[in-house]
């Protein structure tokens, strides 16, 4: 059966990127990747969440009536997790929930790297939710669009990679995570570039999900 990674945006070029990340984490598994195409193009916040939920949960039904082993929610805010558990029959993880709980099961503090700042207090409320704030150096707004990564991801990993190291400098952490689900396309590069662990919540999601 397969595991299901739902993207809650319409951003069918995101939902590819996400599959792949996903697909180099678990070889020979198999995976794959729905789109939401009646969710916004991006989630961006907590009104763009609201926008996405009802069509997501849509998606995690039909994933769980199919007989998916395992849900990946794909969206860093963890948009619509508790409604999917409910909804589901198998395991639903969403991939900030993972990567906060992969740096804190290594007992790093962390900072998060994300896109705008209208998202900060969404995963500021999740951390605390989790029971994880206090792990945290900052959450950290690049203020990279999340279709910039995209459409310009020469300029959006300059940018992030930037903020990032600003993090290491400034917040006295051993990792830092990586707060959307569109940068799983640029952790290769960022862990070539920075002094500490760069934790993707989309590869984080695929292995734990997997184990459930």
């Amino acid at each position: 059966m397969p595991l299901v990674i739902i993207n809650p945006n319409s951003t069918v070029a995101m939902t590819e990127s996400i599959l792949a990340m996903a697909r180099a984490t678990l070889p020979g598994a198999e995976i794959e990747g729905w789109t939401s195409h009646d969710g916004p193009p991006a989630i961006q916040g907590e009104a763009d969440g609201r926008l996405a939920t009802p069509p997501l949960l849509d998606l995690v039904g039909r994933a769980s009536d199919v007989g998916a082993s395992g849900i990946v929610i794909a969206c860093f805010d963890d948009t619509g997790l508790e409604g999917a558990r409910r909804r589901a029959a198998c395991p639903v993880i969403g991939i900030g929930q993972a990567a906060f709980h992969t740096a804190a099961l290594r007992g790093w503090r962390f900072s998060v790297v994300t896109t705008l700042a209208v998202s900060v207090p969404v995963i500021e409320a999740n951390l605390h939710a989790y029971g994880l704030m206090h792990m945290v150096g900052r959450v950290r707004a690049s203020e990279v669009p999340v279709l910039a990564l995209e459409h310009d991801p020469d300029a959006a990993c300059a940018r992030i990679a930037e903020e990032a190291a600003r993090a290491v400098a400034e917040d006295g952490v051993d990792g830092i995570v990586l707060g959307c689900a569109g940068m799983a396309r640029i952790t290769r590069y960022l862990r070539g570039h920075l002094p500490v662990p760069v934790i993707d919540g989309v590869e984080s999601a695929t292995r734990l999900v997997s184990v459930l």
